[in-house]
């Protein structure tokens, strides 16, 4: 099994005495052997850590440090969402509590279960050879998941409540547009007929399902043999929406070896994605659209928005790094990253027009 924990990063760390105070005040039954406390390494944005308490696990999810955009980084919101989809897609980890006594990790937080298996992100693990065929059959279990998320019987969970289906993907393209406006930095070109495309084709029709939204193969957990998907993760941004604006996002995240330098590179080593035998984004629609059903004659809107929305992302994160309000060094050459999903973004839109 990978370690997929380091030590604390500096300036991460959590009031451990608090901490342990209040999980021996909230949680039933844990072991007197005392709190070991680890950081997950990867992600640009919320901060997670394990917990440990002899046989006892779980993990604590925050906010990023600093300043963040309205209604982003919603703890409650994110637990309350797993605790709707847990029941009926169980590779969504089970809630367990959540806390809004900022003393303890410097903000609001949940606590969830921890689950084991291997998360792959720029390689495979040591021993596991990267074949045509296990590439392939990883690729497969990513798309059919997604799938079956969206085959989910949305008004039985409840989180209609928090969501707002009718007009979803009219409200996301404005509202994207909004937050990158918000957190621009530079003048980039292509933004400009980039979004008149996206105001000018918002679909008439839209279907709707439960979607996870920020669906890609480092948020994902397989068992040991790659053949199943054991964890998804990243709620956060989670509702009730058009099920092809979560393709488009998923698709957005999915680099062929055939695309540009920065769009591969952009945020470190390129993704595994990229590797022979995966899906090419052309496969990965038609697996989809075999797998739910649904149409997809127009997934090239949604290719273009995910495109614009991973940008914007990224573009709050340099806007706070722009800002001091994070020094994390990773976070210095997001601009040329944005830039480069922006120009790709206009590409697609141009050659679907």
């Amino acid at each position: 099994m990978v370690d997929d924990t380091i030590p604390v990063r500096p300036g991460e760390e959590l009031n451990l005495d608090a901490l342990v105070d209040f999980l021996r005040k909230n949680v039933l039954d844990l072991p007197k052997e005392p709190l070991e406390l680890q950081q997950f390494s990867t992600g640009y944005s919320n901060l997670t850590y394990q917990l440990k308490m002899g046989e006892w696990e779980a993990v604590l999810r925050r906010p990023p440090l600093g300043p963040v955009a309205p209604k982003a980084h919603d703890m409650k919101r994110e637990h309350h969402i797993l605790s709707r989809i847990n029941p009926y897609f169980h590779a969504a980890p089970e809630p367990i509590l959540y806390s809004d006594d900022e003393s303890i990790a410097g903000a609001p937080f949940f606590l969830m279960e921890r689950k084991h298996g291997i998360v792959i992100d720029t390689e495979f693990p040591a021993g596991i050879e990267p074949t045509f065929e296990r590439c392939r059959q990883l690729s497969n279990v990513l798309v059919n998941r997604l799938a079956d998320l969206h085959s989910i019987p949305h008004e039985k969970t409840g989180l209609a409540e928090i969501s707002k289906p009718e007009g979803f993907i009219e409200r996301q393209v404005y509202g994207w547009i909004s937050r990158y406006e918000r957190a621009k930095t530079d003048e980039i070109k292509e933004v400009a007929p980039l979004i008149n495309y996206l105001k000018q084709n918002i679909p008439k029709y839209s279907q709707t399902s439960i979607i996870h939204y920020d669906y890609k193969i480092n948020n994902a957990m397989f068992n040991q043999d790659l053949t199943e998907m054991v964890g998804l993760f990243d709620w956060e941004m989670s509702t009730v929406g058009d099920p092809l604006a979560d393709l488009g996002v998923a698709l957005s995240y999915w680099t062929e070896s055939g695309d540009p330098e920065l769009i591969k590179f952009g945020l470190g080593q390129a993704s595994i994605t990229t590797l022979n035998g995966f899906l090419t984004r052309k496969e990965f629609i038609e697996s989809y659209a075999a797998r739910s059903g649904r149409d997809v004659s127009n997934v090239d809107f949604y290719l273009t928005f995910g495109y614009f929305k991973l940008a914007v992302i990224l573009q709050q994160i340099y806007y706070r790094y722009k800002k001091g309000q994070t020094s994390d060094p990773r976070f210095s050459k997001l601009g040329k990253t944005v830039k480069s999903l922006l120009t790709h973004a206009a590409n697609v839109a141009v050659e679907e027009v």
